[in-house]
């Protein structure tokens, strides 16, 4: 088949590609940062009223797709007009009881896409609300459940609960984080008003998170002297900015057991000796690669505490409006890389569960440290 032929269609995920037993492994394990399992939640939603009032695609067949984030290979660049690091792959399975048999993929963007999307989903009618949603999830960096929940509400999609895979018991944890992040920008804000104070800084606090623009944020609007789109947009992305920070603190303690056990993961069936020594050096740049995004991580984070001290301590609200106009793109640096170490955490602790012994075949061992290296970037040497 020429080039052109394979850039006209959908590209086949056959049972044999590391993709595809990837796919297998993740049909029980719901979504993770890198993943939005639409099969597995309509397995265990489908019956639920909600889900067919407001589902995430009209289209059935969209709607029971895998939706990944996916860092672009060499292979895949002529597929594209302008290049891209990360990419949205939509994967249409061929069996959703088996997701091992493959399916048909295209990526959101690449040349001709709507066309071979249409075609691969029996789409007879217009997909135009369909791919306003793919255009919305395209512009985020990870699938993370709390921050494409508020993206698509900011877009004003409405889309069932069931889609999104935060817990209430994680909402609650992290409105107790941001309410203590920004209990001194609160002060700022409202002044020493009591408990007057307390009250509206619990309203802010729900507005942040609700991702409401109204009245209830404009002490804070009017204290950084921003209006319109810009505000909108800085505060979306400072939330996402102050989920990413709260997430952390519970990747952090995993990521270091994960190097550990690195070093414990037994492999066996070894065929020859190129992939033994793979697994032997790429065990070592992972170990060597989860620190380094570790230190890129808190240096973008550094960014914001340093604006945010310069608001609340040195009353600065110069300092901290420069920084929400540049938020959105260090949103976009920072959504990667913590959707890369998350994608790592999450499928490594499903993969071995705490207490289960850390085994895996050699063809597993292969394809699980190729996907966590492809994910961090790491140069994939012999």
């Amino acid at each position: 088949m020429s080039v052109l032929a394979r850039r006209r269609k959908t590209r086949p995920v056959n049972a044999a590609d590391r993709l595809a037993r990837s796919l297998r492994a993740l049909a029980h394990t719901g979504s993770t940062s890198r993943v939005l399992n639409l099969v597995e939640i309509e397995a265990k939603s489908g019956q639920r009223p909600e889900y067919a009032e407001h589902p995430l695609f009209k289209n059935r067949v969209l709607n029971s797709a895998l939706i990944l984030k996916h860092r672009v290979r060499n292979d895949d660049v002529y597929l594209f007009d302008e290049a891209r690091p990360l990419a949205t792959k939509i994967i249409i399975p061929f069996d959703r009881t088996d997701l091992g048999l493959g399916g048909r993929s295209v990526f959101v963007g690449q040349r001709g896409w709507i066309e071979m999307l249409a075609d691969a989903c029996n789409a007879s009618g217009r997909l135009t609300r369909d791919l306003t949603v793919l255009h919305a999830i395209d512009a985020l960096p990870s699938l993370d459940p709390f921050l494409l929940r508020e993206h698509l509400r900011q877009h004003e999609l409405t889309v069932a609960h069931c889609y999104f895979a935060l817990s209430p018991a994680d909402l609650d944890q992290m409105q107790g984080f941001v309410g203590m992040e920004i209990g001194h920008l609160i002060e700022l804000a409202y002044g020493d008003q009591g408990g007057a104070r307390r009250s509206q800084a619990g309203r802010m606090v729900e507005a942040l998170l609700a991702a409401d623009f109204d009245e209830r944020l404009s002490p804070l609007r009017l204290t950084l002297g921003m209006e319109g789109h810009s505000f909108k947009d800085g505060v979306f992305a400072w939330k996402g900015l102050l989920y990413y920070k709260w997430m952390l603190t519970r990747l952090w303690p995993l990521l270091t057991r994960i190097c550990e056990e690195l070093d414990r993961l037994v492999v066996t069936g070894f065929r020859d000796e190129t992939d033994e020594r793979y697994v032997a050096l790429a065990r070592r740049r992972l170990q060597a690669a989860l620190p380094i995004e570790r230190q890129a991580i808190l240096r973008t984070l550094k960014i914001y505490d340093d604006a945010f001290e310069q608001l609340v301590r040195n009353r600065r609200p110069q300092a901290f409006r420069e920084f929400l106009l540049s938020a959105p793109e260090l949103f976009l640096n920072l959504g990667e890389r913590v959707g890369a170490i998350a994608h790592i955490a999450s499928y490594w602790r499903y993969r071995f569960a705490e207490g289960q012994p850390l085994t895996a075949d050699a063809e597993e061992a292969v394809d699980l440290l190729q996907d966590f290296e492809t994910s961090l970037a790491i140069p994939l040497n012999p």
